[in-house]
């Protein structure tokens, strides 16, 4: 049997998250006419029915916006700290609508009674009111911590696998970048650019280096500042481009960087990918973009795949959809068409 889980249930997308809203509203209801055969809500008890179903409907919709968007990147700290600040916004929301759910419907059942309307705020507060202050506190009180606990476990799981990701993404990375095919390239540029050009040999050099130095001290990081990781794969691009003179062209556009943290050598992956799996020639140019649009960063090449495929590493896309969604709570977006390969990768502020 599959495994039910939490995420699933509140899930407001699906109609069989509130079949299970309605029947948690029943259950209670029943046990509030079990354990207390004196009590009334305005008449009956489809009022009370109503009320809680509405009302759990509402909380839910609040909490999924309000602790929508928090990242395991930062640790159980930071984690715990953000779960804490928007907990007091969740539950004065809560509470608010809580109250306005409870005015609409007495006024609808008084509308239906043909009962005073004008009376309703005034014997609410004068009868009822710490009642229900006591009652709804209680039970928002109790939801809300079930429900904060949930959501901090959630993070602080995903948080783990993040940990776990990265491992094999920093083992695997350096794998793929210190290979002897990779050195043995570039050895071969640096000899050939010492006898014939030797300045351009010598910022062949510092970029190389750049580029290692990079991976070894961002790679261990959850995240990057974002203009970090252009800089970076500019200076990767000018190793490619010293040996392909100008078969690729890489344009990149990207106001406002300085807000954005990405993870780190993720570029440099969808950059290695379109490098390796499409066809550059001086007559037909590999044409590479990057640019920032609507809190991604995109990575988009015109498609002219090889006729022969190189095999493929480990730190593919597949990899890095994965640590996308572990570190952002979002999904890698991937469009092919018959002229463009596109990459969206989510950014963080």
């Amino acid at each position: 049997m599959k495994k039910l889980k939490f995420e699933n249930i509140i899930d407001q997308r699906k109609l069989s998250t509130h079949a299970y809203f309605l029947l948690f509203s029943m259950v209670i209801v029943g046990l509030t006419k079990a354990f207390n055969p004196d009590f009334k809500t305005r008449g009956d008890y489809f009022t009370l029915l109503c009320i809680l179903f509405i009302q759990l409907e509402v909380f839910i919709f609040l909490g999924t916006k309000i602790f929508k968007g928090l990242s395991p990147v930062s640790g159980p700290k930071e984690v715990t700290r953000l779960l804490l600040s928007r907990f007091l916004v969740f539950y004065v929301g809560c509470f608010i609508s809580a109250f306005i759910i409870m005015i609409g419907i007495v006024c609808i059942q008084s509308l239906i009674t043909h009962m005073d309307i004008s009376m309703v705020l005034g014997n609410f507060f004068q009868y009822e009111f710490w009642k229900w202050f006591k009652t709804t506190s209680g039970g928002l009180s109790v939801g809300a911590v079930i429900f904060i606990f949930v959501l901090w476990q959630d993070a602080l799981k995903r948080e783990q696998e993040l940990r776990e990701k990265n491992l094999v993404f920093q083992n695997e990375t350096l794998k793929s970048q210190v290979n002897p095919h990779f050195l043995f390239n570039s050895l071969n540029t640096i000899s050939s650019l010492v006898q014939t050009q030797p300045e351009a040999a010598g910022l062949f050099i510092n970029n190389l280096s750049s580029v290692y130095r990079y991976i070894l001290d961002n790679s261990q990081k959850d995240t990057v500042p974002l203009q970090a990781e252009l800089d970076f794969i500019e200076n990767y691009f000018d190793l490619h481009k010293v040996r392909d003179e100008e078969k690729i062209l890489l344009g990149i556009n990207a106001p406002g960087s300085e807000a954005y943290r990405i993870l780190p050598v993720s570029l440099q992956i969808l950059l290695e990918n379109a490098i390796k799996h499409n066809i550059a020639t001086r007559e037909n140019q590999l044409r590479i973009s990057v640019y920032i649009e609507d809190q991604f960063i995109v990575v988009k090449n015109n498609l002219q795949r090889k006729a022969t495929q190189l095999p493929s590493t480990k730190t593919g896309l597949k990899n890095l959809a994965e640590r996308v969604r572990l570190a952002t709570s979002k999904e890698l977006i991937i469009d092919e068409t018959d002229d463009y390969f596109t990459v969206k990768l989510p950014l963080l502020q």
